[in-house]
């Protein structure tokens, strides 16, 4: 995210502004959404997940078809979190997510003023949802957990914004 993000020292509570939302895009499992969007700070979803959701797999094929990009959202908030593929085809997305095991990101697909990456790399939403972790690989490179980013669109619908306490 580089000077154009909000790069901080701050902790961010362990508990989600609101719970999972309850039926989340692609067959994604609420109950996991919940443990690793949410209350959590350093653990994931399994390597893989993603591959093991045929809804998931059916949207990939359509944004082959037709090159439209996918839009992931918050599992919480809603909110746009990332566009994909761009400018970069979707097998090159794919074969990324396939050898690190989760879907990765690339500068130009996030979007920036939803998103905080924190000093150890950890990024969260804007509004503390836990997405994954920034490992680069001479660029940023963003391993998110699918669970994380599986909100539906909502409508008319405003995030709140977390407060962000200090720790040193």
């Amino acid at each position: 995210m580089n000077n154009r993000s909000k790069k901080t020292n701050y902790h961010i509570n362990k508990v989600c502004i609101k719970k999972v939302q309850k039926k989340l895009r692609w067959g994604v499992d609420s109950v996991k959404a919940e443990k690793i969007a949410c209350n959590n700070k350093k653990f994931a979803e399994e390597k893989g997940y993603w591959d093991t959701l045929p809804k998931f797999k059916k949207t990939i094929e359509i944004a082959k078809k037709t090159g439209n990009p996918i839009k992931f959202y918050d599992s919480v908030t809603s909110i746009l979190l990332f566009v994909a593929p761009k400018r970069r085809t979707m097998n090159d997305f794919l074969t990324e997510t396939k050898k690190h095991g989760w879907p990765s990101f690339r500068e130009f697909e996030i979007v920036k003023k939803n998103l905080i990456e924190l000093n150890n790399g950890r990024i969260i939403s804007k509004d503390g949802t836990h997405l994954g972790h920034n490992i680069p690989d001479g660029n940023n490179r963003y391993c998110i957990d699918l669970v994380s980013i599986s909100g539906k669109k909502l409508f008319n619908k405003k995030s709140k914004k977390i407060k962000i306490n200090k720790k040193n």
